[in-house]
């Protein structure tokens, strides 16, 4: 620390060719932390996923149904603790812009299933009583303004009702979530309305989820449900709740590999041009460099006060950069709907600290030996 003043008044020399080395890692970290909460929003729900929790959907495709009938029969296979059905609605509300999703499901054991869902107990009553109830997330409800009480009109493009009309839902509850990054742009609305108002389709689900009652047997219970439907009409393909989630982000590409290779082109980029930077500012200290060496620094010293230029502005333009990034995703999502679960996870800022720290040593480490090794007689020849 005794030497954070020569630092800095080194760094202040060349002030314009400082500043845009900073800014330009700036721009790199914000660009990791926002492509890391885009990754987060696509595949948060494999963090999320419930380690006791099963997917149960047809084997040839998700959009293919089951017949809910099969509830019955999962029941009974051993190591199922309890069962219950989702479906994908779709529906358009108002312009196909104002998109979110929405589930029939059967209230009591939905809730049952996912206790990261909090609702009040007088909210939930107000679901168990009212047929057309649905329940919305808190970030549902802000982004439309919507509140309990309200009628809610729905297009639906997936499931048309049998009169001919819209579909009505009455906002009963608003849920919070009890875990970080738990979706609250979902409505949740009931089965057993859905079920008798829909023109086609009746007595089908979209899939079951399972509770198992150890998940260490997850896999194995796995394997009992598909082989108690093997060679049906309506064949099935279970899998965790995890690697269900993970398939179903992996249907848009391969986001990590994605956000992987752009974060890594911006900081080769960043690499060449920090790199550059120290290299031509030992060069144009080799006089000076040369009397610290004459009144006394050491080897070390000099290698260090190089080290720490560098690891300075890295960590300066890092940390800003991460800092911009968390501001910028802390607002929510930015789509309207699309990236439900967008923000910078506390792994990802710890990983992005860590790449400060890294992208500081690999700029500086060669002009620092360079610095280090440099001869006394040499250097002053230079001044």
């Amino acid at each position: 620390m005794r030497f954070l003043h020569l630092i800095w008044s080194n760094l202040k020399r060349k002030k314009l060719r400082t500043s845009l080395t900073l800014l330009s890692v700036v721009v790199a970290f914000v660009l990791f932390g926002l492509l890391s909460a885009i990754q987060q929003a696509f595949v948060g729900g494999v963090d999320l996923a419930g380690a006791d929790r099963l997917i149960v959907p047809n084997r040839v495709s998700l959009i293919l149904p089951l017949p809910e009938g099969y509830r019955q029969r999962i029941e009974k296979i051993p190591g199922v603790a309890g069962v219950t059905e989702d479906t994908w609605f779709g529906g358009v509300y108002q312009d196909p812009k104002n998109f979110f999703a929405k589930f029939p499901v059967v209230p009591d054991e939905f809730l049952g299933m996912y206790p990261e869902i909090n609702l009040p107990p007088d909210e939930k009553k107000a679901w168990d009583d009212t047929r057309t109830g649905a329940i919305i997330g808190t970030n549902l409800a802000k982004r439309f303004g919507w509140k309990i009480g309200d009628k809610i009109p729905v297009i639906g493009n997936i499931f048309s009702k049998s009169d001919g009309g819209d579909w009505e839902f009455d906002i009963v509850g608003v849920y919070t979530a009890n875990k970080k990054g738990y979706d609250t742009t979902q409505m949740f609305f009931r089965y057993d309305y859905f079920d008798e108002a829909r023109a086609y389709g009746k007595g089908n689900v979209g899939w079951f989820i399972v509770k198992v009652g150890n998940p260490d047997e997850a896999a194995e219970v796995a394997k009992r449900i598909d082989a108690e439907f093997a060679n049906s009409s309506a064949e099935t393909q279970t899998a965790p709740e995890g690697a269900f989630f993970q398939s179903f982000a992996k249907q848009l590409g391969n986001i990590s590999l994605i956000v992987a290779l752009i974060a890594a082109a911006a900081f080769v980029t960043i690499l060449m041009v920090a790199g550059n930077t120290m290299a031509q500012a030992v060069r144009e200290r080799t006089g000076e460099l040369g009397v610290l060496k004459a009144i006394g620094f050491t080897n070390g010293q000099v290698l260090g006060l190089v080290m720490a230029e560098s690891l300075l502005i890295s960590l300066l333009g890092g940390v800003a950069g991460l800092g911009l990034a968390w501001a910028i995703s802390s607002r929510g999502d930015p789509t309207g709907g699309q990236l439900p679960t967008f923000y910078l996870p506390a792994r990802d800022l710890l990983y992005g600290f860590g790449l400060c720290v890294a992208l500081g040593v690999v700029t500086g480490i060669v002009p620092a030996l360079q610095a280090m090794n440099l001869k006394v007689a040499t250097a002053l020849r230079k001044m």
